[in-house]
């Protein structure tokens, strides 16, 4: 049985706890530290079933990491809808596992028998939640209705394990150092470059030259202050389990086999546009590929409202055009 507690801090909404059984190992055959899944149920009580799920930064609070998408008359609209959103594991504060993709979402699967909820009405995932919504819908195929995936594809590309290999070795050897906040900063600000495009530095950001060789220029700022942000946000041990399973990530797309919408967007380094479009072509039960250009790269999930909020409105509509008008005022 899910167990709820409410809180104040992003009300209206409620937490529920699922227990990971004692024998639950992950497919590296490592056991986690966590005893529960965490989640939060947002929303309608009697609207359809929605998960939410975003970056390996995002947790079961998505009107905080996605705040226009999920919200009264946004895209994802708790009004209408039941939002279901969960943390990612491992935690903060736990060492350190070889975790996959679908490892998160037998994770899921967990916190759903809780809530006594045999099937998802709608999966919406972007980036690494996109991974876990392709690994739930094979794994789990009569567990869920509808995928959307945003910014995410079937399999990790090898230029995106490239970045994110330097990332987990700066951050293992800035903790091994004893400057591990550092570390996490640097490799926050080096993700960044990753994440956004090279034509949106161009128009941000002066090359005006420091003073002498070694100070921050314009764009560096930049960085230094996304670095800053982000340093206790995370630890290292953390940051390396989920950019591993980043790289981990494969999913036959045969075997997605619920209707599926893919949104990509041809500037994203982390996930290419070929991808996204082989996702696509190979998916038995394409429903819609969508693929625009963006200035902010693999961010335009974040950034690109009209149009992915054009994108979830067709895939839930269907969801909600049968509502009493009660719930879908």
């Amino acid at each position: 049985m899910a167990s709820t507690t409410a809180t104040i801090e992003d009300a209206p909404g409620r937490d529920v706890h699922a227990p990971i059984p004692g024998d639950f190992r992950l497919e590296s055959g490592e056991a986690l530290t966590a005893t529960q899944v965490v989640g939060r149920v947002h929303g309608a009580p009697d609207g359809p079933l929605v998960v939410v799920a975003g970056g390996i930064s995002s947790g079961r609070f998505p009107t905080r990491w996605w705040p226009w998408a999920v919200r009264t008359g946004g895209p994802i609209d708790p009004d209408r809808v039941r939002v279901l959103a969960f943390d990612l594991l491992p935690g903060r504060d736990e060492p350190g596992v070889t975790i996959t993709t679908a490892d998160q979402a037998r994770l899921l699967g967990l916190l759903l028998d809780a809530l006594d909820e045999p099937r998802i009405d709608a999966f919406i995932g972007a980036s690494y939640g996109g991974c876990v919504g392709l690994a739930f819908a094979a794994a789990f195929p009569e567990r869920l209705g509808e995928l959307a995936v945003i910014s995410a594809a079937h399999r990790a590309h090898p230029a995106a394990t490239a970045w994110r290999g330097v990332q987990r070795r700066l951050l293992a050897f800035a903790r091994d150092c004893g400057r591990e906040a550092e570390g996490i900063a640097l490799a926050r600000q080096l993700a960044m470059t990753t994440y956004r495009t090279a034509d949106e530095f161009a128009l941000r950001f002066s090359p005006t030259p420091p003073a002498e060789a070694g100070a921050a220029y314009p764009v560096c700022d930049y960085l230094i202050a996304r670095g800053a942000g982000y340093a206790d946000a995370t630890s290292a041990g953390r940051w390396i389990s989920l950019s591993d399973s980043l790289d981990r990530h494969r999913v036959d797309p045969a075997a997605v086999r619920c209707p599926l919408t893919v949104v990509g967007f041809t500037s994203d380094a982390l996930v290419p546009i070929a991808d996204s479009r082989e996702l696509a072509a190979r998916a038995p039960n394409l429903r819609r590929l969508i693929e625009a250009p963006s200035i902010f790269g693999h961010d335009a999930f974040l950034k690109e409202r009209e149009l992915i909020g054009r994108a979830l409105h067709d895939v839930l509509s269907s969801l909600t055009a049968s509502q009493p008008s009660e719930i879908a005022a």
